[in-house]
């Protein structure tokens, strides 16, 4: 039997309209019922993971991609309206003004959500819907790349590491990272800053391996092509230098993004209304 979720991340909390309420548990039901594999994530999975709660005006499910028709099949019938928001990571589920937000990637196209994902996830109960969790290692892999100016979760990595050092998968976290692993570097070491009685909670191997890779790099470093990887962590703050000249981190081998995916990511800046922050979802980057 699935746990009962920890009260300060009761979903059932007030800050959520009984209408918001009743549709969240009915798309959950359906899919269940239909046995679509989904996870819950967001402020749900934060809130169980750190015991820090956040108001929400939604609810994050991250699903398959492959299983996005059938999705879009089940949630139509229910009397739902699904739109495919942004082909490369994000669909939604309307009700009125309420949404769900379907979650298949992230937004700079770095992390496809994937079978073992579902394999390591967490049981609870929400809004009385058994369901599971993303895992806590996917979670932080996906909040390590928002660096957005309006946006940046470097304090929520940091407060799951703070929560969960001893039973993160440190080996799988390194995995999930893999070339990328300077953005994995770059949080352990702001994590022994913000917490610096803790860093002993911190795995000695993996900064060491890490650190022994940058130093090695370093040392044989030489000029390559222009490329910048700065657009994996903000879809707007690097434009200058892709404009410039670089080629886009978005268009090579880490990211799953195409340039028409990249082209329609970047024109959604401009259409999000004035005064909005670039970045929205905790699944990575922005919605708008």
């Amino acid at each position: 039997m699935p746990n009962t979720i920890p009260s300060h991340a009761d979903a059932a909390r007030d800050d959520i309209e009984p209408d918001s309420r009743a549709f969240y548990r009915h798309v959950m039901q359906a899919l269940r019922a239909h046995d679509l594999p989904f996870l819950v994530g967001g402020a749900f999975a934060f809130a169980h993971y750190t015991g820090i709660r956040r108001n929400t005006k939604d609810l994050d499910l991250f699903i398959l991609r492959r299983d996005w028709e059938r999705v879009e099949h089940v949630v139509r019938a229910t009397g739902y309206r699904p739109e495919l928001t942004y082909p490369h990571w994000l669909a939604k589920v309307h009700c009125g003004d309420a949404f769900v937000d379907l979650i298949f990637n992230s937004g700079n196209g770095v992390s496809p959500v994937e079978e073992s994902w579902f394999a390591t996830a967490p049981e609870i109960e929400l809004l009385g819907v058994p369901v599971r969790l993303t895992p806590p290692e996917e979670t932080l892999w996906t909040k390590a790349f928002i660096m957005e100016r309006e946006r940046y979760d470097g304090a929520d990595v940091a407060h799951l590491m703070q929560s969960c050092a001893e039973t993160l998968d440190w080996p799988r976290l390194r995995q999930l990272f893999g070339e990328n692993w300077r953005v994995l570097l770059s949080h352990l070491v702001l994590f022994g800053f913000v917490y610096p009685g803790e860093r002993d909670r911190l795995p000695v191997w993996l900064i060491d391996e890490l650190s022994e890779q940058l130093r090695r790099e370093a040392r044989h470093a030489e000029r390559g092509t222009p490329l910048c990887a700065g657009t994996l962590l903000s879809r707007e703050q690097y434009l200058p230098d892709v404009g410039g000249g670089y080629t886009d981190g978005r268009s090579t081998r880490r990211s799953t993004m195409g340039p028409e995916d990249v082209a329609a990511w970047t024109e959604a800046i401009e259409a999000r209304p004035a005064g909005t922050a670039v970045q929205t979802d905790p699944a990575g980057q922005a919605v708008g």
